[in-house]
């Protein structure tokens, strides 16, 4: 598994463990591009690691976790406080590789709320305000993922997704928000396909990558 860290000392291996360290990819304070939040300011910190493996995936470099330092929980909060951020959005990779009770814990004591985008396929761990599953044929979630989900947000592909999506859907719980996104390198093909579908299905929504229609992060 491409996540897995190497040549780490003990006590990097108890820190990793402890949700202490993390390999973080990158973390910068942005406007929320997608889905449900679309549009807020949130800070992001996207974790490295991930084994789900889409084909699609527009940030494969963020699969190897070992290309990406290691980062105190505590470092982490530095940043985000000296921004005006109400809300950090933990990304990935696949961020539930890694056990984020500390910190959450730390964002909360700070005032900070938490949300969270998710394929579901680790278990859960730590306290969100927010968790956005996006589920992936390769690694289905977890049955608490589904349940837990404030948000479902399907990438589609081609037309199966959409049976796919509500078999998805069918798994969530009671005032989930569900939404289709095109797959941005076949936004031409699939949003009008989508467009027409929503408007037939008007359960669902439709999630656009509005964050590169402004050129920003």
């Amino acid at each position: 598994m491409t996540y897995k860290l190497h040549s780490l000392t003990p006590e990097q291996e108890l820190r990793l463990k402890e949700g202490r360290l993390l390999p973080v990819m990158e973390q910068f304070y942005t406007i929320q591009g997608e889905g449900f939040n679309s549009g807020k300011a949130a800070y992001f910190i996207r974790i490295g690691g991930c084994d789900v493996g889409c084909h699609w995936c527009d940030v494969k470099e963020s699969w190897d976790a070992n290309i990406h330092p290691l980062t105190a929980a505590e470092d982490l909060l530095t940043p985000i406080l000296e921004h005006k951020a109400q809300s950090v959005v933990i990304t990935g990779g696949e961020p539930l590789i890694y056990n984020l009770a500390y910190l959450t814990t730390l964002l909360k004591q700070a005032g900070i709320a938490t949300f969270i985008e998710t394929s579901g396929a680790y278990p859960l761990s730590g306290t969100w305000d927010w968790i956005c599953l996006s589920p992936k044929k390769t690694m289905p979630p977890l049955a608490e993922a589904y349940l837990k989900a404030h948000e479902l947000k399907i990438i589609v592909f081609n037309k199966h997704d959409l049976i796919w999506a509500e078999e998805q859907a069918a798994k969530t719980g009671k005032g989930c928000y569900r939404f289709l996104q095109p797959e941005w390198s076949r936004q031409a093909q699939v949003l009008p396909l989508l467009i027409e579908y929503v408007k037939e299905h008007p359960d669902w929504m439709i999630s656009l990558q509005t964050h590169k229609y402004m050129n920003i992060p």
